[in-house]
């Protein structure tokens, strides 16, 4: 595919702004890092052998991490499959000490006895890099959209209890901690519950703050319940609309969206010091909540209707004019588009938070 000149004007000027390394700490003197989400768009189009030579994506956790300081981020959070290999750990962890960034993992939990083996490998890789805190998911799609009836349901809950408790062992042996994000899969009351029941000094939560709005949860909520399980953040901000058959749900710049970010920061620190921010702006077309069908309420049989009415009329009261889409742009304008968003974020954290 041939870059035109709109797309490559877009390209340069994303590039030449990436390149000024500035510190963007807050005047809080908060530092704001990075999910690899951020960079969904660019981490897909790295993985596509089609996507041309002229296109700028992430060769390597090392290139993600030197764009991520040209932000100003005080460090990231990626994927740690594969550290193992050409010594990466190391590179990651000398890089990382360098510029005085923080790296967090993510790992898959190990969902059969094979698996284990790899997690536990994965584990001592990120340690070696310095990590201490790292993401995982039980669920890796929506809960609305993946189960069918109740019964698939409850024995996703069985099952993902023993990836859990096949994991934790591991991070309790080697001293690190795994962070459970509330995925659009949990409702707050589960997931408080599933960290009662297993009461571990090495799992603790990595709260991202706008998932249980799919979950017909109010943000705030959700950071106030979460928060004393909470080890590290997914900052994100959130718009909504309504539409026939339920509402859009989107990632927005932060300070564009409804959710009060200022008040879920000074939650999280009271609760635990130091907790790390990690910024999840998604680019991508708004999630569709089908919450007004008959599929969408399969597994929550025991949410009453006054819930869907509040929920229903939150959302009419902070509708968004506009939300962020990406259909029909160019895999550069695409790039272009994520880059300004992210760039919107730290701009807002380092004057607001």
């Amino acid at each position: 595919m041939n870059v035109n000149r709109r797309q490559f004007g877009l390209l340069s000027a994303a590039a030449a702004t990436a390149c000024k390394t500035t510190d963007l700490q807050s005047q809080s003197g908060r530092r704001l890092a990075v999910s690899t989400a951020s960079y969904m768009i660019r981490q897909r189009l790295s993985r596509k052998a089609s996507t041309p030579s002229n296109l700028p994506v992430f060769r390597d956790p090392i290139h993600f991490l030197e764009h991520c300081r040209g932000l100003g981020a005080g460090g990231l959070q990626v994927g740690v499959r594969g550290w193992e290999n050409a010594n990466l750990a190391k590179r990651l962890r000398e890089k990382a000490e360098a510029h005085d960034m923080i790296l967090e993992g993510q790992v898959r939990l190990p969902k059969s006895d094979q698996a284990t083996e790899e997690f536990s490998r994965s584990i001592l890789a990120a340690k070696e890099a310095g990590v201490k805190i790292l993401r995982c998911v039980m669920l890796s799609g929506r809960r609305y959209e993946t189960f069918p009836n109740v019964a698939k349901w409850k024995q996703f809950t069985k099952d993902s209890w023993t990836w859990l408790t096949r994991a934790e062992p591991i991070a309790r042996k080697h001293r690190v901690m795994l962070a459970l994000e509330n995925h659009k899969d949990w409702r707050i009351d589960e997931m408080t519950d599933i960290l009662r029941r297993l009461s571990s000094e090495h799992v603790g939560v990595n709260l991202d703050t706008g998932n249980n709005i799919s979950l017909l949860e109010h943000p705030m909520k959700v950071a106030e319940t979460l928060a004393p399980y909470t080890v590290t953040v997914h900052l994100k901000d959130m718009g909504v609309q309504e539409y026939q058959d339920g509402f859009l749900l989107s990632e927005v710049p932060l300070g564009e969206g409804f959710l009060d970010i200022q008040r879920i920061i000074r939650i999280c620190e009271k609760a635990r010091s130091g907790v790390q921010f990690n910024l999840e702006m998604i680019t991508r077309d708004p999630l569709k909540i089908p919450c007004l069908t008959r599929k969408y309420w399969q597994t929550f049989a025991d949410l009453r209707g006054s819930v869907l009415a509040e929920f229903l009329s939150m959302v009419r009261k902070n509708q968004s004019t506009r939300l962020p889409r990406i259909a029909g742009m160019s895999p550069a304008e695409q790039i272009a588009f994520e880059e300004a968003n992210n760039r919107k974020c730290f701009d807002w954290f380092s004057r607001n938070a």
